[in-house]
């Protein structure tokens, strides 16, 4: 996918979300009625990509988020300090308008998630998802985060593994 095609930025209250629709009623009823509400309230924030007309391709959320250190598999804790928690970005929600689905849109708004994470200068072990169903689970997979044992649907990814990628 070209992605100079598309703008990716902070949502702006002027982006007319209307227009969107990615085909999960939560996810668009999210973006329609709620998001804005959350970003004033600091508990989240909103990326989109925008195509060469302004209209939102796609979006995601990203806000602060910990796990316990015991949910995570036994070979990772061996690796980290003995803190209750661990500090983590939660990808709160992923979305492709139908109009762009299989292009690889989904892809590029993870990697400029990863990018905001790893630039963000704050100490954050890993990017946490909560997937919504098996496909979005399978989406995540592929790019390489791991369930937690006990909640498949919950999966992680080490920012240290993200760096790697993209050294590569």
């Amino acid at each position: 996918m070209n992605l100079t095609l598309f703008r990716m930025a902070p949502l702006d209250m002027a982006c007319n979300r209307n227009l969107f629709s990615c085909g999960s009623m939560a996810l668009d009823q999210y973006f329609y009625h709620q998001v804005s509400q959350d970003i004033k309230r600091n508990v989240t924030s909103c990326f989109v990509a925008l195509d060469s007309d302004e209209r939102i391709a796609g979006y995601y959320t990203l806000s602060s988020a910990s796990v316990a250190l015991t949910d995570l598999p036994e070979a990772t804790i061996k690796k980290l300090p003995r803190y209750p928690t661990v500090p983590t970005a939660r990808l709160g929600r992923l979305a492709v308008d139908n109009t762009y689905k299989g292009m690889g849109l989904g892809g590029a708004l993870l990697a400029d998630a990863f990018s905001r994470v790893i630039n963000s200068g704050i100490g954050i072990y890993a990017i946490i998802v909560d997937a919504k169903d098996e496909m979005a689970a399978d989406f995540y997979r592929y790019f390489g985060f791991i369930p937690l044992s006990y909640l498949p649907e919950t999966l992680f990814l080490p920012v240290e593994t993200i760096k790697k990628s993209m050294k590569k």
